[in-house]
């Protein structure tokens, strides 16, 4: 097989590694060089365009939700470091990539796969003098000095959990160990940042499989919040899952996106929003989801209606944060715009940005008028979520 042929297959199995920021990011079609760049998303604003691909899609695990599983009938290629190197060149090159994303299966084991990914980010760093994006994927059971050196290269690493419990875990895989393979890959990580200034300036990652396991969104959520506490997790990715030909899991049901959707909304509010994981969990119905029709953080406020309507001329930020249609940059722009004047008029909001529609039941201000409030009823939910925040070891038993 040629090199293009071989970067087909590896770049179109790569797609199951999210690299967008809250959500799928894009690819192109066709047959320009193209077809292997993804536009993803940054935190702050703006995309970058990444080479995203596997060095080999030849592994030995047993993932039933992953198109290269051990034993399943389908092509197999890999490149060699120094070869998968000069190709994203020749594309950074050619201004078509800025960056890398590489992941890969584990052909052998884990260390010598490793090993060669950790071989091709030495090779752009030191022979290319690529000074670019790098996000490396740390392989579950990868050895301490492979990472060490990974962390040093790279922008940003990741180890997929893919499912938040031991228990999940054991459903999709015979061969992976959640606690000995994949968490204390995660705790190393930390310990290497922690001691080494400059490793990792994107930080680590993870992502999961929504919807393989049986898992319920308080589980993903749980270990979520586990692990941005005890490992510092940068952030979560949340693919849903979606069966594949010829695999233990073909006949399964797909994940709806948009479970994945409500997913990252409710990250969101835990990151971003500042909201406590017991709010969060105010958006859990009986069974442990989010709702498909309702924003999880409109759930939330309709649960506490004792919290509004939340005075705009006076309310602090964080009280702001918690009213449907205020985000970050609106509610920092009426902090800020109410040092000079009082906020009387819906058009005010608006061009602050505030989404009025959702905005105007739970919120006052001076000589606002009845039909401008749009009263509505806020009912009690009869679920009560259950509250607690496990430590990482509680929420992955």
């Amino acid at each position: 097989m040629d090199e293009l042929g071989r970067l087909d297959l590896l770049a179109a199995d790569a797609r199951f590694d999210v690299c967008g920021y809250g959500g799928k990011d894009s690819r192109h079609q066709g047959t320009s060089p193209l077809r292997f760049i993804y536009r993803a998303s940054l935190p702050k604003g703006g995309s970058i365009c990444l080479f995203k691909t596997l060095l080999t899609s030849v592994c030995t695990n047993d993932c039933a939700y992953c198109t290269n599983q051990v034993g399943r009938d389908k092509p197999r290629t890999s490149f060699q470091p120094d070869e998968l190197a000069r190709l994203f060149m020749d594309l950074h090159h050619r201004r078509l990539a800025h960056g890398l994303f590489l992941s890969s299966g584990i052909a052998v084991d884990a260390s010598r796969t490793m090993e060669s990914m950790v071989k091709i980010v030495e090779i752009l760093r030191q022979h290319y003098q690529f000074k670019g994006y790098i996000h490396l994927k740390i392989l579950p059971g990868a050895p301490f000095d492979c990472i060490e050196e990974g962390c040093r290269l790279a922008n940003r690493v990741s180890v997929n959990m893919e499912a938040p419990t031991v228990q999940h875990l054991a459903r999709l895989s015979s061969r992976k160990r959640l606690h000995e393979g994949i968490v204390e890959r995660m705790r190393w990580v930390k310990q290497i940042v922690a001691r080494n200034e400059g490793a990792v300036p994107s930080g680590q990652t993870t992502q999961f499989v929504v919807g393989a396991a049986g898992e319920t969104d308080r589980d993903i959520l749980r270990t979520t919040v586990a692990l941005y506490r005890e490992v510092e997790l940068r952030r979560a990715y949340f693919s849903a899952f979606q069966p594949i030909e010829d695999s233990p899991l073909e006949g399964h049901e797909a994940t709806p996106p948009l479970r994945e959707h409500r997913l990252y909304q409710a990250d969101w509010l835990l990151r971003i929003y500042g909201f406590s994981p017991a709010e969060v969990d105010l958006a859990l119905g009986a069974a442990g989801d989010l709702s498909l029709t309702r924003d999880p953080k409109l759930t939330i406020a309709r649960r506490q209606p004792w919290l509004f309507p939340v005075d705009v001329n006076r309310a602090s930020r964080e009280d702001l944060l918690r009213v449907p249609g205020i985000g970050p940059v609106s509610a920092g722009r009426i902090v800020e715009g109410r040092r000079e004047y009082s906020i009387f008029s819906v058009s005010q909001l608006k061009k602050m940005g505030v989404v009025a529609r959702r905005a105007m039941p739970y919120i006052w201000f001076q000589g606002l008028l009845p039909t401008e409030k749009q009263m509505c009823f806020l009912p009690q939910l009869d679920d009560e979520p259950d509250q607690a925040e496990p430590s990482l070891a509680g929420a992955l038993a």
